[in-house]
C-alpha cells in the first residue's frame, strides 16, 4: 500500500522463506537470522518443502498460477528470479483450499511496470526461466510445470505469449553466441 498524499507506504512481513532456498541448488549454504528456524533441502529430499506442506510440483503450480494472474492483470515484475518469490509458512496462513496449506507471495516489485503487451510478459517469463538455468541445476523439468501451470491459468492468452517466449529465447541465445 502506498498513500503518496500522506506519506505513507504499508509492507508486510511474510513468515516464510524464499523459493531459492526451498529448491535444490538455490542457497542450501547460506543460513542466516530467521533462516535457520525452517530445515534446508538435503541431497535425499525435500525436507523444507515437507515442513511447508507442499510437493516441488505443487510450488511449481503455485508460481506458474501467481505469475499467470500477475499478468492477466498487466503487472510485468521486472526481476522474476526464486529470491523474489515467497512461500509462507503455513502456521502464519489460513488456507481457503485444503489441498494448499500455504501461499505463494511475489516480492520486490522495484522494477515492475503495467502493460499488456505481449512481449513484456514473455520477456518477464524469461528472466524466471535464466534465473532458475543459473540458480538452480537441471532445473528444465521444473520451469516446464511453472510453464504448464500458468498456460493452464492463463488460458486464450497462452498461445500468443508463448510463441513471443520462443521468440525472446532465440534472441537471448543469439546476443550469448555474439557476445
Amino acid at each position: 500500500m502506498v498513500d503518496g498524499a500522506a506519506g505513507a507506504l504499508g509492507i508486510e512481513w511474510i513468515e516464510g522463506k524464499s523459493v531459492r532456498c526451498l529448491l535444490p541448488g538455490g542457497a542450501g549454504d547460506e543460513v542466516d537470522g530467521d533462516d535457520e528456524i525452517y530445515s534446508e533441502v538435503d541431497n535425499d529430499g525435500y525436507d523444507a518443502l515437507k515442513e511447508f506442506g507442499v510437493s516441488v510440483e505443487k510450488l511449481m503450480g503455485l508460481i506458474g498460477i501467481q505469475l499467470a494472474r500477475m499478468h492477466t492483470a498487466d503487472v510485468v515484475h521486472g526481476d522474476l528470479t526464486t529470491s523474489n518469490m515467497m512461500l509462507r509458512h503455513p502456521s502464519s496462513f489460513t488456507p481457503d483450499d485444503p489441498d494448499t496449506p500455504t501461499e505463494l507471495v511475489l516480492i520486490d516489485f522495484g522494477l515492475s511496470f503495467v502493460s499488456s503487451l505481449v512481449e513484456d510478459k514473455a520477456v518477464d517469463l524469461y528472466v524466471l526461466e535464466r534465473a532458475f538455468s543459473s540458480t538452480h541445476p537441471d532445473s528444465e523439468p521444473l520451469f516446464a510445470a511453472v510453464l504448464a501451470a500458468y498456460s493452464k491459468e492463463l488460458g486464450k492468452d497462452w498461445p500468443a505469449i508463448n510463441r513471443r517466449l520462443d521468440d525472446v529465447r532465440l534472441r537471448g541465445r543469439k546476443r550469448s553466441m555474439v557476445g
